[in-house]
């Protein structure tokens, strides 16, 4: 439904948390939520609204961009936007008509087969270092110049930037990366006829990258993702009249948000830089947009015991953010990435919404078993954004 003519705007403060990959399943009988000592979002929950969302439908396991899209209230299947254009967004690339944006991975290679899908996760410095070299011989493929910037740790960014304006359709080439260790590195393959420039000047890179770096221990390779052009999108305010902030350490989610024409405001470190800087700009803005990524990142690893750790360190932040006393705060994730399957999922992900008009009191804890017996069941997740403006009184009445 178009909210539009339902928006009224007033002087509410809205907090909106991700914990990235926040759900789990179940190792020794208890999933990483229930596995982590969490009493302050336990509390939480049992005053808030809880339930479980569906990032995109059943059975479908959603990429970050997909899963932030649809909490954000864009439909996931209208606006499929690449990964490429959000990475470099993030990367304060300033991105043209005539760009194709391509999210990279450095790998580690051997024997034809891709080892590591992420290098070790080597340093971010080491990945400057790398970049640069790269930069340094490749500036320019078949009349189109090559963009080259680092992200962090094993993570970098592509942009061909063409003589000529580039449609979304021109930037439909497949992915390199073979989404498992232990087999060969796809080719990028065009997946129409309009996109076999890029495809072709995507195939030259990845042959003049691998001869670069074919001396490095771990980095000697790499994955393209994303493959993307600028698309058309509503802004944030303009679909909900919301003056809306960003803060997010990694460049993908802050790409995302300034897609959505959200103020990123730069920050290094984690959750506690994070907080700080929340408290330092919570007075200017309406909505404030909170990201926790690593939570993700152990659970794509498969560390378990990292994951729960990080839940935790999370939860010894919480009372800092509820001093704040914002009149609605969510705390969900965009997807699940339960460390059984090292990987994002197509499970439900916990939901929590607290205001002063829900009815809470339904649930003891905050886990996936517990916040399926919440009020708001298992909903999808374009409704949370009407759900969080109707919490803060910013939607009026429909119809007479």
């Amino acid at each position: 439904m178009d909210l539009s003519a339902l928006i009224q705007k007033n002087s509410t403060k809205i907090i909106f948390i991700i914990l990235d990959g926040l759900g789990g399943l179940p190792i020794d009988g208890k999933t990483e939520l229930e596995r982590a000592n969490k009493p302050n979002l336990d509390n939480l929950a049992k005053i808030s609204a809880c339930g479980l969302h569906l990032p995109v439908d059943y059975g479908i396991t959603p990429g970050s961009g997909p899963g932030h899209f649809g909490v954000f209230g864009y439909d996931p299947l209208k606006y499929e936007i690449g990964r490429g254009v959000l990475e470099a967004l993030g990367l304060d690339i300033e991105l043209q008509k005539t760009d194709v944006a391509i999210r990279c991975n450095y790998a580690t290679k051997k024997d034809g087969l891709i080892v590591d899908r992420r290098a070790g996760r080597i340093a971010t410095e080491k990945n400057i270092e790398l970049t640069s070299r790269l930069s340094k011989y490749i500036n320019e493929i078949d009349g189109v110049k090559i963009i080259l910037k680092p992200g962090k740790e094993h993570r970098f960014c592509l942009v061909m930037r063409f003589p000529k304006e580039i449609r979304e359709k021109e930037a439909w080439v497949k992915d390199t990366d073979p989404q498992k260790e232990g087999k060969q590195p796809l080719d990028p393959v065009p997946l129409n006829s309009e996109s076999l420039e890029v495809a072709e000047v995507a195939k030259k890179f990845i042959q003049k990258a691998e001869e670069i770096l074919k001396n490095e221990e771990k980095a000697n390779f790499v994955l393209l993702r994303g493959f993307s052009a600028l698309p058309e999108i509503p802004s944030f305010e303009q679909k909900y009249g919301l003056k809306a902030c960003s803060i997010a350490v990694y460049p993908m989610y802050r790409g995302i948000t300034k897609l959505l024409g959200m103020d990123t405001v730069p920050v290094e470190g984690d959750i506690e830089e994070e907080v700080e800087l929340l408290k330092k700009v919570y007075k200017d803005y309406d909505f404030l947009f909170f990201h926790v990524k690593k939570v993700d990142s152990f659970g794509e690893d498969g560390n378990f015991e990292g994951k729960v750790k990080k839940i935790e360190e999370f939860d010894r932040f919480l009372p800092e953010i509820l001093s704040l006393n914002p009149d609605a705060l969510v705390i969900t994730g965009d997807h699940s990435t339960p460390c059984i399957l090292k990987a994002h999922s197509w499970h439900p992900v916990p939901l929590l919404i607290k205001s002063p008009y829900v009815l809470g009191g339904m649930v003891n804890s905050f886990t996936e078993r517990e916040c399926l017996k919440g009020e708001l069941g298992i909903i999808h997740s374009l409704s949370i954004m009407p759900l969080v403006l109707a919490n803060t009184l910013r939607l009026r009445k429909f119809g007479a």
